[in-house]
């Protein structure tokens, strides 16, 4: 934020923090993409704590977009599943479309793997086995997800030893469908994160569940290996090789791991949507088959379980970053 900034929130973030947008009071940001930002805030209303996502004000004054957003965050708000993040309310204040969803205390799977580096078969497994059942349950309702991510994958504490994690699936694909028939991407563009996005997405084909399929495979394939499938030094490079190019097989890097994993992986990471699994759950279940099959093993491999004592986002001193120049109309003492 710079000194010619006016409005009435042109001084620092801080200033936010206890202020208050339909009924909800802001505490903090904890986390941005180019067209959202979220906060964890309290629930006036109801005096539970909330992740309140706002939208970027140009989304609402699309009439297609506010019409699918609609419907889209209605059907979402429809799906009960132990493994979908709860969406609470959404609606519109100060032309901002905003979704309350359930705040879960615990670190997304991107910080798991960058804090804990690459897992066992065992807990990529359980870890994925949870996010296919969340994105089945959406496949049922008519939703495709479209950015299956580790940073849309959130990762608690579970309720004993024999379930160590509970996963919820977050950012659902609310806007992601409507971005790409309101205009908001453009002929050769697609929404998706590019180490995770499937064929189809980049060629602009129609997409289904399958899709989801292959970007699991894509994180699956980096909850073991430390890394993505594909990686390349520029994004051109990327999308050729997600179009194109073969995985290398997962044991060249974890040797400890049954061959048997590298051909499940292969069928969900297909280039054509007809050769993957029908299904997320399919794809995890060859997984779990495979991975049980003969293999190396050598002492010394990852353990079984993942540290999850440290949950949540610390409170950390010091001035959070700064809201988007957007979102501060809508906030109000």
């Amino acid at each position: 934020m710079t000194a010619h900034d006016t409005g009435p929130f042109s001084g620092r973030l801080s200033e936010l923090i206890g202020q208050q947008i339909a009924g909800y009071r802001i505490e903090r940001e904890i986390g941005r993409g180019g067209m959202a930002v979220v906060y964890r805030a309290r629930d006036l209303r109801l005096d539970r704590t909330v992740a309140l996502k706002l939208l970027a004000p140009e989304l609402a004054r699309n009439d297609t977009f506010r019409r699918r957003f609609t419907h889209e965050s209605r059907v979402a708000a429809a799906i009960d599943h132990p493994h979908i993040v709860p969406i609470f309310e959404a609606g519109e204040t100060g032309g901002v479309l905003y979704i309350a969803m359930r705040y879960v205390a615990g670190r997304d799977l991107r910080h798991l793997l960058d804090q804990e580096g690459p897992l066992t078969p065992t807990v990529a497994a359980r870890i994925a086995a949870q996010v296919a059942s969340a994105l089945d349950a959406a496949h049922d309702h008519g939703l495709v997800h479209r950015d299956v991510k580790p940073g849309n994958i959130l990762v608690a504490k579970g309720t004993d030893s024999d379930h160590p994690e509970h996963v919820y699936l977050t950012d659902f694909g609310l806007t992601k469908k409507s971005l790409s028939l309101t205009g908001f991407t453009t002929v050769g563009q697609f929404v998706g994160t590019l180490d995770y996005v499937a064929p189809e997405q980049i060629a602009g084909r129609p997409v289904d569940g399958r899709c989801d399929v292959y970007s699991l495979a894509c994180v699956v394939h980096e909850t073991m290996a430390g890394g993505p499938p594909f990686q390349r030094d520029d994004d051109m490079a990327l999308l050729w090789a997600h179009q194109y190019d073969q995985p290398s097989p997962l044991t060249e890097q974890r040797p400890d791991i049954a061959p048997e994993v590298d051909g499940v992986l292969a069928k969900a990471l297909a280039k054509s949507p007809e050769a993957r699994y029908g299904s997320c759950l399919e794809f995890v279940a060859a997984l779990r088959a495979a991975a049980s099959g003969p293999g190396p093993g050598p002492a010394g491999h990852p353990p079984t379980q993942v540290d999850l004592r440290v949950v949540g986002v610390p409170e950390a001193p010091g001035a959070p970053p700064e809201p988007p120049d957007w979102a501060r109309p809508v906030f109000v003492h």
